[in-house]
């Protein structure tokens, strides 16, 4: 794996230089874009709007639009200004219950590996907050732009995961899902005994992205000159519209499995 960001990561007075890896990585099929009626690859060029020329790379600013027909360039150095302080470093402002940070706010996660290898202040923080069930929360910027992060160990080694911030999540005012819906102590109790017969500890190995999978079997078979069979959808149907009903059903075809 080749780093992502160098800098480091601190606490207190405690500073470890450390490297940051991309820890995800996507499981979709690698699909270009055609002409139709040739075949041929679609290439996107970078054009200027009123000269339709293609603009070389090196020649591509950003601008902030103030008005109709004026922007103001900003270049490397502003962003560096914004935040001279963070640019290098992610510093733990507090340490919270990760069981308290909401999953919408979860973006990607970040690998970190010491500069130096067996780091003693490294293994402190892992183990501490392992001992301690604590996350670190914190800021630092990546390409230029200020990120919100969690800091969490993952068996031995610290990870850094992307938070948004707050503005970032809309509310919920707009929806209408209602507010006075009557569910019954006995709808209740048995939708509550249904969580607890489907409860399990979490097991993500146990899930495969089957429909890549599924899809890169079609591509070969069409590759062969065959053409795919398309799955029919079976709609689970209940014998009953009454949500008590079904919720006994649920219970008792889950037993029978």
């Amino acid at each position: 794996m080749r780093s992502i960001w160098k800098g480091s990561l601190g606490f207190g007075l405690v500073s470890i230089p450390v490297k940051l890896y991309s820890a995800v990585q996507s499981s979709s099929i690698d699909l270009d874009m055609l002409d139709a009626r040739d075949h041929e690859r679609i290439r996107y060029q970078r054009v200027n709007e009123k000269t339709h020329k293609e603009v070389p790379y090196d020649k591509i600013v950003k601008g902030y639009k103030i008005n109709d027909d004026d922007y103001v360039i900003v270049e490397e150095a502003d962003f560096e200004a914004a935040a001279p302080e963070k640019s290098k470093v992610i510093e733990i402002e507090s340490f919270v219950d990760i069981g308290d940070v909401n999953p919408m706010f979860y973006e990607t996660s970040y690998y970190t590996e010491p500069d130096t290898k067996n780091n003693k202040a490294y293994a402190l923080l892992v183990q501490a907050l392992k001992k301690s069930g604590k996350a670190g929360l914190a800021r630092f910027v990546l390409r230029s732009t200020e990120s919100l992060c969690i800091v969490h160990p993952v068996e031995h080694v610290l990870v850094i995961t992307r938070i948004r911030f707050g503005q970032e999540i809309r509310g919920t005012e707009d929806l209408d899902v209602g507010d006075s819906v009557n569910v019954s102590k006995k709808e209740l109790d048995v939708g509550l005994a249904l969580i607890n017969q489907y409860a399990e500890d979490f097991d993500v190995s146990k899930f495969k992205d089957e429909y890549n999978d599924e899809l890169l079997k079609i591509i070969k078979a069409k590759a062969k000159g065959k053409r795919p069979t398309i799955k029919k959808l079976k709609p689970r149907k209940s014998g009953s519209d009454d949500l008590y009903e079904q919720l006994m059903e649920s219970l008792k075809s889950k037993k029978g499995a």
